[in-house]
């Protein structure tokens, strides 16, 4: 089973995104080939759900980042490499020969540049396996490494008796007809499946070169993956990875203790750590790396966020309505036996006080109950934790801190245990001088009324 995100989610968590301003994509998107680029989309789409894999992956990025390898191709070649094995090739050589030489009259004629485009994709495709050889024979020279099974692989493409030819010729400088055609032949026709993998590796190359470079400049660490039975989850420092400067904080979530109820004030970095979180754990079910000193998790089968939930014109839902949607859609997917991570920022704010107060502490006592499941659930209603408090043992109840120096609040982004009291709402609207701004405007008009 894959693992679950659905699109309000990676929406809240700003994961996915390639033109998407600081989506986490873009953070990891340092690729050079854009077959590399492909794969990294279709890496963030399908989470891992089995932890050998995801502890293997690691691991190859890992090693990438510990020796600091640049990606050592032409992106171009290996481009034009993957354009030339696409096109079509004769199934003998005579046909080969036959279509090749229809392409070079046709450039006699009337200018085609159907011919030079095969010279250049033939020449790309030799610098390519030559360059191929020196580095894999390199990489094979560090032992039993993460990345060994591919070594090998590439290896026993690149080292097959038939490419014996490519060390005596030099990929630049124009290739006369007949051995063009009998290497076009060989590499497009004989040799096409085996060098179709080459290029899976390159590009899965250019990702882990990628990857590891990105943890090395932002000093990120990689997850060790558990079997989904430990039900476990531990990260110490955890930020979020967009952050240049950002506060750690350290969460752990049990059977024993699978929910953190979060209050602060306004502006205290609840929404932040939420979402740094979540994150963390998506990309951990990746094998990518996280913004976290050290971290070890469970597998889980999901995780679903209510941060940003909006309202439908279209579909005629309130707020308040779509919020329960969002609730009633979780409600299924933990009810149904799914080892889920939840998320919920505010509940009920699109409600009454009285409402929001009733159904954030109905709501929270029974998703505690799925010890499964892990939740964290903030909420500006800080009553809703004294009662949970009398009724739920599992529950750690947070909260991130804010120091008043004078008048001005000064945010730690820190976690601290409890319940906080802090209220610096109307604190903000004085000093922003909204207040003061109408009541003074009040005046004048009063003034020039009379």
């Amino acid at each position: 089973m894959s693992f679950i995100a659905d699109r309000q989610t990676l929406d809240d968590l700003r994961i996915t995104g390639k033109f998407r301003p600081g989506s986490i994509f873009s953070l990891f998107n340092q690729v050079r080939t854009a077959g590399g680029e492909k794969l990294l989309e279709y890496m963030f789409c399908n989470p891992l759900s089995d932890p050998e894999e995801i502890n293997k992956r690691s691991r190859i990025f890992h090693y990438f980042q510990q020796k600091s390898l640049s990606f050592p191709f032409d992106a171009a070649a290996v481009e034009d490499m993957s354009s030339y094995l696409e096109g079509a090739a004769g199934t003998n050589l005579l046909s080969a020969m036959l279509g090749n030489f229809r392409k070079l009259v046709l450039g006699w004629v009337v200018k085609d540049e159907q011919y030079a485009a095969l010279q250049h994709g033939l020449q790309s495709t030799i610098a390519v396996l030559i360059a191929c050889r020196d580095l894999f024979g390199e990489l094979e020279r560090d032992g039993d490494t993460p990345y060994r099974d591919q070594v090998l692989l590439a290896r026993k493409i690149v080292e097959d008796k038939r490419l014996d030819w490519l060390g005596s010729e030099k990929a630049s400088g124009r290739l006369t007809f007949f051995p063009l055609t009998r290497w076009d032949h060989l590499l497009r026709h004989t040799l096409r499946a085996p060098l179709e993998m080459l290029i899976v590796i390159l590009h899965y190359l250019d990702v882990s070169i990628a990857v590891g470079q990105v943890a090395a400049a932002h000093h990120f660490s990689y997850a060790n993956a558990l079997p989904k039975e430990r039900n476990w989850i531990h990260a110490e420092q955890l930020s979020h990875p967009s952050l240049a400067i950002a506060v750690g904080n350290t969460l752990s979530f049990s059977r024993e203790s699978n929910m953190i109820f979060l209050t602060g004030a306004n502006m205290a970095g609840k929404s932040t750590l939420m979402k740094s979180f979540g994150i963390a754990l998506y990309l951990a079910h990746m094998g990518f790396p996280v913004a976290a000193r050290e971290m070890e998790f469970s597998i889980k089968d999901g995780i679903y966020s209510s941060i940003n939930v909006p309202d439908s014109l279209k579909m005629g839902y309130s707020h308040f309505y779509a919020e329960v949607l969002r609730v009633k859609k979780v409600a299924e997917e933990v009810s149904g036996s799914k080892d889920m991570i939840v998320l919920f920022d505010e509940l009920f704010k699109g409600t009454n006080v009285k409402d929001a107060y009733d159904a954030t502490l109905a709501v929270t006592e029974a998703f505690s109950a799925y010890r499964n499941c892990f939740f964290m659930i903030s909420t500006h209603i800080i009553e809703v934790g004294e009662a949970l408090r009398r009724k739920c043992s599992n529950i750690r109840f947070v909260y991130l801190a804010t120091v008043m120096e004078g008048t001005t609040p000064r945010y730690t982004y820190q976690l601290e245990e409890g319940i906080t009291a802090d209220r610096q709402g109307m604190i903000i609207i004085e000093k922003e001088g909204i207040l003061e701004m109408l009541f003074t405007q009040n005046n004048v008009q009063r003034h020039s009324e009379k």
